[in-house]
């Protein structure tokens, strides 16, 4: 039982949302302006590696607006009364991005550091949270729900495909990321993974969806 969020709760959550998506957008776009500015190549290079571009700053600079938008976003589903898992799910999401920004990867044939180490794990933390609480608003009935799902599943299958040589390389088996497309699995998985954030948010935009959400979840 859950129950509906004040007056004065509600009051605040358009102003919420709104900051919430402008630093989603500002740090999507830090992020393309980074990729067009490198000549990695996306298909096989993953996004870390561009923090050792000429403009890497770009990189950690758009992974902390994601942190900052997903608290924000996180803090309207608290308001409009949503499982406390979702919202857990979304705070770890963004203090996952945070440490991705802040702990930055090693550099290509280096051997892991405590940096790097952090950054991966909290990658995969990132990777994994997501699509759950995905499936958790989708559960709770929020607008959006079919597409919520679709990129949750999406999420999912992809980063199935990011573990995969992981464990392939356990096994002592040479693989490189130029010999799969590493680096274009793991923008569907982020991309996904973004536009659940989102849909999160716009499920929670209008009015008439607050309630409902509300209505829902008492």
């Amino acid at each position: 039982m859950f129950a509906k969020p004040a007056f004065h709760e509600l009051k605040g959550m358009k102003g919420l949302l709104v900051t919430g998506f402008a630093a989603i957008g500002t740090g999507s776009g830090a992020m393309l302006t980074l990729h067009a500015g490198s000549d990695l190549d996306p298909f096989h290079s993953v996004i870390s590696e561009y923090v050792w571009q000429s403009a890497g700053w770009l990189l950690p600079a758009s992974l902390i607006l994601f942190a900052a938008g997903a608290a924000l976003i996180a803090e309207a589903t608290r308001r409009a009364g949503l499982s406390r898992w979702i919202v857990a799910l979304l705070v770890v999401w963004g203090a996952s991005m945070f440490l991705i920004g802040a702990f930055p990867t090693d550099r290509p044939g280096v051997a892991l550091s405590l940096s790097g180490g952090i950054h991966r794990y909290a990658a995969f933390a990132a990777f994994l949270v997501m699509p759950a609480a995905g499936l958790l608003l989708v559960r709770a009935k929020i607008r959006y729900a079919g597409a919520t799902r679709l990129l949750s599943m999406l999420a999912i299958g992809a980063l199935v495909l990011v573990v995969i040589p992981y464990v392939v390389r356990m096994f002592g088996i040479p693989l490189s990321n130029d010999d799969i497309p590493a680096g274009l699995v793991q923008r569907i998985v982020v991309v996904t993974e973004l536009g659940v954030l989102t849909l999160a948010g716009l499920s929670l935009l209008r009015p008439s969806a607050r309630r409902a959400v509300s209505a829902v979840m008492a």
